[in-house]
Protein backbone atom coordinates (compact mmCIF):
# COMPACT_ATOMS: atom_id res chain seq x y z
CA UNK A 1 0.00 0.00 0.00
CA UNK A 2 2.77 2.43 0.98
CA UNK A 3 4.79 1.53 -2.14
CA UNK A 4 1.73 2.17 -4.32
CA UNK A 5 1.19 5.61 -2.78
CA UNK A 6 4.89 6.47 -3.19
CA UNK A 7 4.71 5.42 -6.84
CA UNK A 8 1.61 7.54 -7.40
CA UNK A 9 3.27 10.52 -5.70
CA UNK A 10 6.38 10.12 -7.83
CA UNK A 11 4.25 10.05 -10.97
CA UNK A 12 2.40 13.21 -9.91
CA UNK A 13 5.71 14.98 -9.25
CA UNK A 14 7.00 13.91 -12.65
CA UNK A 15 3.90 15.28 -14.35
CA UNK A 16 4.16 18.50 -12.34
CA UNK A 17 7.76 18.95 -13.49
CA UNK A 18 6.78 18.49 -17.13
CA UNK A 19 3.88 20.95 -16.72
CA UNK A 20 6.30 23.53 -15.26
CA UNK A 21 8.57 22.99 -18.24
CA UNK A 22 5.71 23.54 -20.71
CA UNK A 23 4.59 26.67 -18.86
CA UNK A 24 8.12 28.04 -18.97
CA UNK A 25 8.30 27.47 -22.72
CA UNK A 26 4.92 29.17 -23.20
CA UNK A 27 6.15 32.14 -21.18
CA UNK A 28 9.10 32.44 -23.54
CA UNK A 29 6.72 32.60 -26.51
CA UNK A 30 4.38 35.17 -24.90
CA UNK A 31 6.67 37.44 -22.89
CA UNK A 32 9.14 39.78 -24.62
CA UNK A 33 12.77 38.74 -24.02
CA UNK A 34 14.76 40.71 -21.50
CA UNK A 35 17.81 42.46 -22.90
CA UNK A 36 19.58 41.66 -19.66
CA UNK A 37 19.07 37.90 -19.99
CA UNK A 38 22.20 36.06 -21.22
CA UNK A 39 20.11 32.99 -22.22
CA UNK A 40 17.01 34.37 -23.90
CA UNK A 41 16.07 30.97 -25.37
CA UNK A 42 16.05 29.15 -22.02
CA UNK A 43 13.37 28.91 -19.30
CA UNK A 44 13.92 31.33 -16.45
CA UNK A 45 14.10 29.01 -13.44
CA UNK A 46 16.71 26.36 -12.74
CA UNK A 47 14.08 23.65 -12.37
CA UNK A 48 12.39 24.54 -15.66
CA UNK A 49 15.70 24.89 -17.50
CA UNK A 50 17.05 21.53 -16.33
CA UNK A 51 13.66 19.90 -16.94
CA UNK A 52 13.84 21.20 -20.51
CA UNK A 53 17.31 19.69 -20.97
CA UNK A 54 16.13 16.31 -19.68
CA UNK A 55 12.83 16.23 -21.58
CA UNK A 56 14.49 17.30 -24.82
CA UNK A 57 16.96 14.42 -24.32
CA UNK A 58 14.15 11.90 -23.94
CA UNK A 59 14.35 11.46 -20.16
CA UNK A 60 10.91 10.71 -18.69
CA UNK A 61 11.33 9.35 -15.16
CA UNK A 62 12.66 12.21 -13.04
CA UNK A 63 11.42 14.71 -10.47
CA UNK A 64 12.66 17.76 -8.57
CA UNK A 65 12.11 18.50 -4.90
CA UNK A 66 12.82 21.58 -2.81
CA UNK A 67 14.42 20.96 0.58
CA UNK A 68 14.81 23.23 3.64
CA UNK A 69 17.82 25.53 3.84
CA UNK A 70 19.34 23.50 6.68
CA UNK A 71 19.08 20.24 4.70
CA UNK A 72 22.84 19.62 4.89
CA UNK A 73 22.72 19.77 8.67
CA UNK A 74 20.31 16.81 8.70
CA UNK A 75 21.20 13.17 9.13
CA UNK A 76 21.25 10.95 6.04
CA UNK A 77 18.11 9.27 7.35
CA UNK A 78 16.24 12.58 7.57
CA UNK A 79 17.36 13.52 4.06
CA UNK A 80 16.19 10.13 2.80
CA UNK A 81 12.76 10.63 4.35
CA UNK A 82 12.13 14.13 2.99
CA UNK A 83 13.06 13.04 -0.54
CA UNK A 84 11.23 9.74 -0.30
CA UNK A 85 14.42 7.95 -1.33
CA UNK A 86 14.54 4.17 -1.03
CA UNK A 87 17.60 4.26 1.27
CA UNK A 88 20.43 6.55 2.38
CA UNK A 89 22.57 4.90 -0.32
CA UNK A 90 20.26 6.42 -2.96
CA UNK A 91 21.45 9.91 -1.93
CA UNK A 92 24.19 10.96 -4.32
CA UNK A 93 26.26 14.01 -5.25
CA UNK A 94 28.05 15.34 -8.31
CA UNK A 95 31.59 16.56 -7.75
CA UNK A 96 34.11 18.05 -10.17
CA UNK A 97 37.50 16.37 -10.06
CA UNK A 98 40.83 17.41 -11.57
CA UNK A 99 42.50 14.74 -13.67
CA UNK A 100 45.97 14.97 -12.15
CA UNK A 101 47.26 12.39 -14.64
CA UNK A 102 46.48 14.60 -17.64
CA UNK A 103 49.45 16.01 -19.55
CA UNK A 104 50.20 19.71 -19.10
CA UNK A 105 48.86 20.51 -22.58
CA UNK A 106 45.40 19.10 -21.64
CA UNK A 107 43.47 22.10 -20.33
CA UNK A 108 39.82 21.48 -21.22
CA UNK A 109 37.12 18.82 -21.54
CA UNK A 110 37.12 18.34 -25.31
CA UNK A 111 38.48 14.77 -25.12
CA UNK A 112 36.18 12.51 -23.07
CA UNK A 113 38.91 9.89 -22.80
CA UNK A 114 41.51 12.32 -21.50
CA UNK A 115 39.69 15.31 -20.02
CA UNK A 116 41.26 17.82 -17.65
CA UNK A 117 38.12 17.62 -15.49
CA UNK A 118 35.45 15.01 -14.83
CA UNK A 119 32.13 15.18 -12.98
CA UNK A 120 31.87 12.14 -10.72
CA UNK A 121 28.50 11.01 -9.33
CA UNK A 122 28.97 9.10 -6.07
CA UNK A 123 26.88 8.15 -3.05
CA UNK A 124 27.07 10.34 0.03
CA UNK A 125 27.81 7.18 2.00
CA UNK A 126 30.88 6.42 -0.14
CA UNK A 127 34.28 7.38 1.17
CA UNK A 128 35.52 9.15 -1.92
CA UNK A 129 36.44 12.78 -2.49
CA UNK A 130 39.16 14.67 -4.27
CA UNK A 131 37.56 17.90 -5.28
CA UNK A 132 38.52 20.52 -7.80
CA UNK A 133 38.73 23.97 -6.19
CA UNK A 134 35.25 25.42 -5.68
CA UNK A 135 35.90 28.36 -8.01
CA UNK A 136 36.90 26.01 -10.85
CA UNK A 137 33.86 23.81 -10.19
CA UNK A 138 31.57 26.85 -10.39
CA UNK A 139 33.20 28.19 -13.54
CA UNK A 140 32.89 24.84 -15.29
CA UNK A 141 29.38 23.85 -14.20
CA UNK A 142 27.66 27.16 -13.45
CA UNK A 143 26.41 25.71 -10.16
CA UNK A 144 27.27 26.54 -6.55
CA UNK A 145 28.66 24.10 -3.98
CA UNK A 146 26.00 21.54 -2.92
CA UNK A 147 23.96 22.44 -6.00
CA UNK A 148 26.23 20.86 -8.62
CA UNK A 149 24.51 18.57 -11.11
CA UNK A 150 25.57 17.08 -14.44
CA UNK A 151 22.44 18.39 -16.19
CA UNK A 152 22.74 21.69 -18.05
CA UNK A 153 26.36 22.43 -17.13
CA UNK A 154 28.13 25.41 -18.71
CA UNK A 155 30.87 23.05 -19.92
CA UNK A 156 30.37 19.64 -21.47
CA UNK A 157 32.38 17.79 -18.81
CA UNK A 158 32.62 14.00 -19.15
CA UNK A 159 30.69 12.19 -16.41
CA UNK A 160 31.83 9.25 -14.29
CA UNK A 161 29.13 7.26 -12.49
CA UNK A 162 30.12 5.14 -9.52
CA UNK A 163 29.35 1.48 -10.23
CA UNK A 164 27.72 1.16 -6.79
CA UNK A 165 24.91 3.50 -7.91
CA UNK A 166 24.15 1.29 -10.91
CA UNK A 167 23.64 -1.65 -8.53
CA UNK A 168 21.07 0.15 -6.35
CA UNK A 169 17.60 -1.35 -6.01
CA UNK A 170 15.28 0.32 -6.81
CA UNK A 171 17.14 2.00 -9.66
CA UNK A 172 16.14 5.59 -8.92
CA UNK A 173 18.60 7.89 -7.14
CA UNK A 174 18.82 11.52 -5.98
CA UNK A 175 21.49 14.12 -6.68
CA UNK A 176 21.93 17.88 -6.76
CA UNK A 177 19.40 19.79 -8.85
CA UNK A 178 21.28 22.96 -9.76
CA UNK A 179 20.53 24.93 -6.57
CA UNK A 180 21.47 24.24 -2.96
CA UNK A 181 17.87 23.52 -1.94
CA UNK A 182 16.81 21.73 -5.15
CA UNK A 183 17.27 17.97 -5.61
CA UNK A 184 16.86 15.86 -8.74
CA UNK A 185 15.63 12.28 -8.61
CA UNK A 186 16.14 10.21 -11.75
CA UNK A 187 15.88 6.63 -13.03
CA UNK A 188 19.41 5.21 -13.26
CA UNK A 189 18.98 3.79 -16.76
CA UNK A 190 17.69 7.13 -18.05
CA UNK A 191 20.55 8.99 -16.37
CA UNK A 192 23.00 6.66 -18.13
CA UNK A 193 21.30 7.23 -21.50
CA UNK A 194 21.35 10.98 -20.90
CA UNK A 195 24.81 11.55 -19.43
CA UNK A 196 26.67 8.73 -21.27
CA UNK A 197 28.92 8.31 -18.21
CA UNK A 198 31.94 6.14 -17.73
CA UNK A 199 30.81 3.55 -15.16
CA UNK A 200 33.66 2.93 -12.75
CA UNK A 201 34.12 1.44 -9.29
CA UNK A 202 35.59 4.70 -8.04
CA UNK A 203 34.59 4.59 -4.37
CA UNK A 204 35.83 1.11 -3.50
CA UNK A 205 32.35 0.05 -2.38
Amino acid sequence: MIETKMSELAELERLQTQILYRIAKLELLILPPSNNSPNKDLPTTTEARLSAVLVDSGVKDFSFKRVPSDYYDWSFEARRDILGAASIHHLCKSIVLVNTQAASNITDCSDRQNSKYYVVVVQYTARFMRLAPEEISHNLTGFEHNGVTCVGMKTDIPVILDEAIVKLNPDFFWLGGGEIDLKLGIRTSEFINFAKPFIVNCSGS
